[in-house]
């Protein structure tokens, strides 16, 4: 249960950012610098938490050992996930663009067999090979059905141009940000905790923050005080806090392909979190019938994966290799926040 909740944490701090994306839009920003200035900011933080908690010596030799694949699957994890999403909240409230996210539920478990595949390949390690967990697949479905009722109670205010510049996006991201994070997993083999991971994430994806930053530079000037201030909520709440907590929490049960699908799942929360804050903040209205019945199938459906992907009592497990042992060895030298 502890991964699960650590999830649900994070869900919780990943809200402000689809809030915050939306609010600096609506203020004139540009999207380009919300999306910079998030990892931007992110960078030093992440730099003095790595050397509070056990130095960024692992993390240079991990980038050092394989840097085209760091900055590859730092692109596909980081800009190709939150580029997208900045983008998006141009088109669409924060509520469609966090709904429409949980898509993130299913693409993790469709990728998942694909990394690994190419994994064996490679002869890299056998710590991550599995096959499709169908009954997590299943329960996910139940919450991206959830989910959809959620839309559909509010999507009917929206224009043609807004469903479809604040869907597609988010289905680009939606797929970017699992694919990235399993992929980096099986490069570091456990060698790093979720915060040294998390830095050597944003390390090897910072070139092309800059040049974002360029961008927006040219196209819109400098930021204003306000856009830098919720960019630094941002990056303090959803890009150190949620990251590190999610990253965790997937690496706790990284090794069992069921609970790790239960840990993507507890993502759901963000639209829960983030209906509730805009109707708080924002005054948004309450949602529907049919909305409410898609916040019940999503909570009902994390609830079911609680229970679906906790280890049965009594089974034994089976003797762990040297390289496993030595991953557990990590996980107890870097406790979770």
């Amino acid at each position: 249960m502890k991964p699960l909740g650590i999830g649900i944490l994070s869900a919780f701090f990943f809200a402000f950012t689809f809030i915050l994306n939306r609010y600096m839009n609506l203020a004139g920003g540009n999207w380009a610098w919300t999306a910079s200035l998030r990892y931007e900011m992110m960078l030093p933080l992440l730099f003095l938490l790595a050397v509070w908690r056990g130095g960024i010596g692992p993390v240079i030799r991990e980038i050092r050992s394989n840097p085209w694949g760091w900055m590859l699957w730092s692109f596909i994890g980081f800009v190709l996930f939150y580029a997208p999403i900045c983008f998006a909240s141009i088109y669409g409230p924060g509520w469609l663009t966090a709904a429409t996210w949980q898509i993130t539920i299913v693409a993790g478990l469709l990728i998942s067999p694909l990394l690994e595949q190419q994994f064996r390949r490679r002869r890299l390690s056998s710590a991550y090979r599995s096959s499709l967990p169908l009954p997590a697949l299943g329960t996910s479905l139940i919450i991206l059905a959830g989910v959809v009722l959620v839309q559909a109670g509010h999507g009917s205010s929206l224009s043609g141009k807004e469903l479809l510049l604040g869907v597609l996006p988010i289905i680009l991201a939606s797929a970017a940000y699992p694919a990235g994070n399993r992929k980096l997993m099986q490069i570091s083999g456990g060698r790093l905790d979720a915060t040294q991971r998390v830095l050597a994430m944003t390390l090897c994806s910072m070139p092309f923050w800059l040049i974002l930053s360029g961008c927006a530079w040219m196209a819109s000037g400098p930021p204003s005080q306000g856009q830098l201030f919720n960019s630094l909520l941002v990056a303090v709440f959803s890009g150190v806090a949620a990251t590190v907590l999610f990253f965790q929490a997937t690496q706790m049960v990284r090794k069992d392909p069921l609970r790790l699908a239960g840990v993507e799942a507890t993502q759901s929360f963000e639209v829960v979190f983030t209906l509730i804050a805009e109707i708080l903040l924002l005054s948004a209205p309450l949602p529907g019938l049919w909305g409410w019945i898609g916040l019940t199938l999503v909570v009902g459906g994390i609830i079911i994966h609680a229970f679906a992907t906790q280890p049965k009592s009594g089974k034994k497990t089976s003797p762990a290799s040297p390289e496993m042992t030595a991953e557990s060895r990590a996980e107890t030298v870097n406790p979770p926040l």
